[in-house]
């Protein structure tokens, strides 16, 4: 603290970081007194009744865990041995795995942006600073990461407004003409926000040019299992990459959004977070466990999946102006419905329906008492902008 208001300080060169939208989001939604408010910002999981949901499976390993005398102690540095072992074998599947386990290195840290960062700190200290090849759009931290390690960083266009679907021959065309030796951002799986991924022909056309351009593939894993409720299906470019094309990959694995372990990402330890790696490692080391985590996971994207067609539903219903085909095209938690900014503001402040400027959705935030009216609120504000 400075001792008088005008004093220099050890922090005047310090950078200004911007709120996160999606928090800044839901304090808005929080603070909001509407009854009928509904947030579809904050990429977590909601079941029917628009309350969080702990899975069965995570559940009981919990009970287990506790059970058994759950103790506190430091981890290791590379984190819980039996949890990496077990996310490599989960990812890889147990074939490749047995093939390949020799050259798997892995390391636990702090869930998506955790494993993003450390990611980026491995392949500097390796390879220098290689260019970034990001897709537009993209999930806000990838930026943030690469950038603040001092990669240079480059977007290429992954998504087609026109179209509302993947500009697949964008995505050919920079990989064509990228930097050898560069690294491309992948989503693995339900990409954010868009949710439109590669067809496995065109993941196989991705994968070519990338190893004939030599680029470090980078996936971000974030919804393995939650996409599809077939983990192995989700996986499938993964495997293509490191098993049918040979090919070096860093995985970025995070069990925040198929486990619901949100909040287990605690950076104050020297070492990684213990309590969600011990319920995560519990749930992959047990068949049991493991099979009631699968079912769970249909269970999410099951009703993810008719909450979409809930939506798309009600606007056709509803006659609401414009095509709806992309929101049942697309999978995983979000829908991106191609709203302009200013429908988006009027949606928020008007209708009391909050999502990310961009017009993303979490389609978990829906459930059957609110469908209807943010279908309805939709229609209204879009017919309205048709009048005026």
């Amino acid at each position: 603290m400075a001792s008088t208001p005008n004093a220099s300080s050890w922090f005047d060169q310090a950078r200004f970081i911007p709120p996160d939208a999606i928090f800044a989001l839901t304090a808005k939604y929080v603070a909001d007194t509407f009854p009928q408010k509904v947030n579809l910002g904050q990429g977590t999981y909601r079941d029917a009744n628009g309350q969080p949901w702990v899975l069965p499976s995570v559940n009981k390993a919990r009970e287990q865990l506790l059970a058994n005398g759950l103790n506190h102690e430091y981890l290791p540095i590379l984190g819980l041995a039996d949890f990496r072992n077990a996310t490599a074998k989960l990812v890889l599947g147990s074939d490749l795995y047995s093939q390949r386990q020799s050259q798997v290195a892995t390391c636990q840290s702090l869930s998506g942006t955790g494993s993003l960062h450390l990611a980026g700190l491995l392949l500097r200290a390796c390879h220098g600073q290689p260019k970034v090849y990001i897709p537009s759009p993209t999930w806000s931290n990838h930026h943030q990461v690469f950038g603040s390690l001092g990669f240079p960083c480059e977007s290429f266009k992954y998504y087609d407004p026109e179209t509302r679907d993947l500009d697949v021959e964008s995505y050919y065309s920079m990989l064509d003409n990228a930097e050898p030796n560069s690294i491309v951002i992948i989503h693995a799986c339900a990409h954010n926000p868009t949710g439109c991924d590669p067809s496995k022909e065109q993941w196989k056309e991705i994968a070519r040019r990338m190893k004939e351009r030599q680029l470090f593939p980078l996936f971000d894993s974030a919804y393995l299992g939650f996409n599809s409720g077939n983990l192995d299906e989700d996986a499938y470019p993964i495997r293509l990459f490191i098993g049918e094309m040979e090919m070096e990959a860093g995985v970025c694995v995070s069990f925040a959004k198929n486990m619901g372990l949100y909040g287990n990402d605690d950076p104050k330890s020297p070492t990684p977070p213990g309590f969600g790696a011990k319920i995560a490692s519990q749930v992959l080391g047990s068949e049991e466990l493991k099979q009631m985590w699968y079912a769970d996971m249909v269970t999410m994207s099951d009703r993810i999946r008719s909450m979409r067609k809930a939506l798309y539903d009600h606007l056709i219903a509803l006659e609401t102006p414009g095509t709806w085909d992309h929101l049942i095209r697309q999978s995983g938690m979000f829908g991106f419905l191609g709203l302009s900014p200013e429908v988006v503001v009027k949606l928020r402040e008007q209708y009391h329906v909050y999502m990310a400027d961009n017009s993303r959705v979490s389609i978990a935030g829906l459930n059957e008492g609110n469908v209807e009216y943010v279908a309805r609120s939709i229609a209204e504000v879009l017919k309205g902008e048709l009048r005026s």
